[in-house]
Formats: structure tokens, C-alpha cells, sequence
């Protein structure tokens, strides 16, 4: 009986030293190097499969579409405590489709606007919308439809689709559909485009293409694939934007009014197939360089400029999640050019979908699979 009691008391100091040495492997993985500064990631909340679009409200709430539920949460980051909103508007939950990008107001405490993008429509067609509604207590109230993107078609496909407010006007993306891509290059739709329109859904009058016959007048630019990254760079007020390219060739851009960003024209990947996409031209004239590319592709998702003080060595950087990649790309940005990159969590294994800066001066990724995480330094 001693022997049996000895024994049974081993196997437990055995198991209790595996499950403190798992722990702390757990939390050493959290811990990360890199060339500036050492920092670490916090777990905020999980059990969101895809957070595709994350934003802080005003009283340091966050707000989290979890694309492929069709859902919009009211996220405590302090406490983790996740709310499903109630009165969303209906989402075509399939392929690329859902619950995909969502902004509050710049002046939100003022006029309590919340914008939210999502595809719409059914298994035979389907399109982009973009809705603005008002929040009370955990439901979306006073819903309006601002914009409709044309022509609807019937593959869930490249949808865009993210959105900044300058000046009051909301600029926002559309993919190409894929099988559309030839419709990046003319003007009588919204498939490869950035739009412009007031925050009420007005159309501008200085819009580049507003007289232009057939044109659709909400476009602003044109010649993108997929751009799943918009953000204002907070110094210049200059308008950034990232897209996917095929096999190869995902493409930051500075984005300007009525110029012409060259898909599928020009393009430094291939397709998946390993041919050439059109003629295989990297340059044309009357077509604009990206400020930067990636080949192979990181897949970029989400995109922000840190601008506060938590990590100063950061400050003025862009960041963007890579889901091919599965890191967060750092660009050092100096007079318009990128100067240096660095790849952060490559070995956490995650695809980040979407980063953002949070109203504490923390960044924040959201990770497929899928958690929404606070980087912090050590």
C-alpha cells in the first residue's frame, strides 16, 4: 500500500512538472523578438472564425464582423465578453462573401454613424453593399443602404472590400469578381475600383469620372484585383491601399484621383496556372508602379499606420497581416517610398487577417481561426 501511495504521488509530480513546462512553453511562444523592439501578444477574445473587419469605438469597445457567421459583435476588450448585434442587415454568407469590413464615424460621438460592408444577394447572384446604421444597446438601428455595387454576378468572389472617411466622404474597394477582372479596366461598373461618395451616400460633383459618358460616378480609381487594405496615412492624409495580385505581384499602392493602377494590364505575379496574365508587361504608360510588391504573394489582409507612442521605434511604420505568409509585415516608409521591411510573428503560424491601432496606442491583429490579439512590449 506505502508503494502504491509513493507511486501515485510520483506520476502526479511527474505530471504537474509536464503541465507547468507546457504552460511555459505556451507563454515563452507568445513572446516575440524583432529588430526594434521585444513585445509580446495578450489574448483578447476567441471563437470568432474569420474577424474580418475590427474597429474601436470611442469608449474603447471594439466592433468585429465575423465574416463567414454574417455578424457584427460588440467586443470588451478588458473583459473579453462578446455580444452578438441584433438587427444586422441579411449577408450572402458564402465564398468571400459575409459580413466583411466596419467604421465608425470619425465624428461618432457626434452623430453615432456606423459603417459596415457586406456582400448581398443568393447562390445566383450576388454583389457589395455598404450600410450605415446607428448602435443602441446591442442592436444596429436606423439601418440605410448607401451604395449598391453593379453589375451583381454569380461566383462569391473577390468582393474588396474595406473603407476609410476623409472629409466626410467615405472611400471604399471593390474587387474584380475574378472572372471579371477585364472590368477593372473600364469605367461603366464598380469591379476594380475605389469609390468616393459623401458619408450620406451622395455622389460628389468633383468626382474624376463623374462626366465621363457612361462611367460610373462614384469611381475614383481603377485597375485594382482585390485590395483588401485601405487606411489614411494620419500626416499626409494621403489615401494607401494593398491588393492581392494572382500568384505573385500583391501590390501597395498610393491612391490618387482617377489614375489607373494597371490590373490586369500590368502585374508582377503570373497566374495560378503559371502563365502570363495578359501580355506578361509589368509597366505601361499611363499606368501607375506600386510602391511596393510581394513575390511571392503574403496575401495581404488589414492595413494601418501606427502613429502613437507605445512603441515608438514603430511610430510612423505601416503594418499589414499576411494570411499566405502568416506574419505581420512592418514597412518603414520614408517620402512616399518603402525603405525597409521586416516580417514579425512568422513563427506564431497565424493568418492575420486584419491589424488595427487601438484607442489605448496597442496594436491589435485578428487571426483566422480565430482570436483577436493585443501586442504589447515586453
Amino acid at each position: 500500500m506505502k508503494y502504491k501511495q509513493q507511486s501515485f504521488l510520483t506520476i502526479a509530480f511527474v505530471g504537474t512538472l509536464l503541465l507547468l513546462n507546457s504552460c511555459a512553453d505556451t507563454n515563452s511562444a507568445w513572446n516575440f523578438e524583432s529588430e526594434e523592439v521585444n513585445f509580446k501578444l495578450e489574448k483578447v477574445a476567441d471563437s470568432i472564425r474569420v474577424p474580418f473587419g475590427m474597429s474601436f469605438l470611442p469608449n474603447g469597445k471594439m466592433l468585429v464582423t465575423n465574416r463567414f457567421a454574417c455578424q457584427i459583435l460588440l467586443l470588451d476588450i478588458d473583459s473579453g465578453e462578446k455580444k452578438v448585434l441584433k438587427g444586422i442587415p441579411e449577408s450572402y454568407c458564402k465564398g468571400d462573401g459575409g459580413a466583411l469590413d466596419i467604421l465608425p464615424h470619425p465624428d461618432y460621438n457626434q452623430n453615432g454613424w456606423i459603417y459596415f460592408s457586406h456582400a448581398i444577394g443568393d447562390s445566383i447572384n450576388s454583389t457589395l453593399a455598404i450600410e450605415r446604421a446607428k448602435l443602441k444597446g446591442d442592436s444596429l438601428v436606423n439601418t440605410e443602404r448607401i451604395f449598391t455595387a453593379h453589375p451583381f454576378y454569380n461566383r462569391a468572389t473577390h468582393y474588396g472590400s474595406r473603407m476609410v472617411i476623409r472629409d466626410g466622404y467615405l472611400f471604399f474597394t471593390m474587387g474584380d469578381r475574378y472572372d471579371l477582372k477585364d472590368s477593372a479596366q473600364t469605367l461603366n461598373n464598380h469591379l476594380g475600383k475605389v469609390m468616393r461618395i459623401f458619408d450620406d451616400g451622395r455622389i460628389p460633383k468633383d468626382n474624376p469620372f463623374v462626366a465621363s459618358e457612361n462611367a460610373k460616378p462614384e469611381i475614383w480609381s481603377l485597375g485594382h484585383r482585390n485590395p483588401q487594405g485601405l487606411t489614411l496615412q494620419p500626416k499626409t492624409n494621403e489615401i494607401w491601399l494593398h491588393e492581392h495580385g494572382p500568384k505573385g505581384g500583391d501590390e501597395v499602392n498610393l491612391i490618387k484621383p482617377g489614375l489607373n493602377y494597371g490590373w490586369p494590364v500590368i502585374c508582377h505575379g503570373i497566374d495560378y496556372d503559371d502563365t502570363p496574365i495578359g501580355e506578361g508587361i509589368t509597366h505601361k504608360e499611363g499606368m501607375e508602379q506600386p510602391v511596393h510588391f510581394y513575390t511571392p504573394s503574403i496575401a495581404p489582409s488589414g492595413m494601418t499606420f501606427y502613429t502613437e507612442t507605445k512603441f515608438k521605434a514603430w511610430n510612423g511604420n505601416l503594418f499589414i497581416g499576411a494570411m499566405a505568409l502568416t506574419h505581420l509585415n512592418r514597412l518603414v516608409i520614408e517620402k512616399g517610398k518603402v525603405v525597409h521591411e521586416e516580417r514579425l510573428l512568422e513563427g506564431f503560424g497565424k493568418r492575420i487577417r486584419v491589424v488595427k491601432q487601438g484607442s489605448d496606442g496597442f496594436l491589435y491583429i485578428g487571426v483566422d481561426g480565430g482570436m483577436i490579439l493585443r501586442i504589447k512590449p515586453l
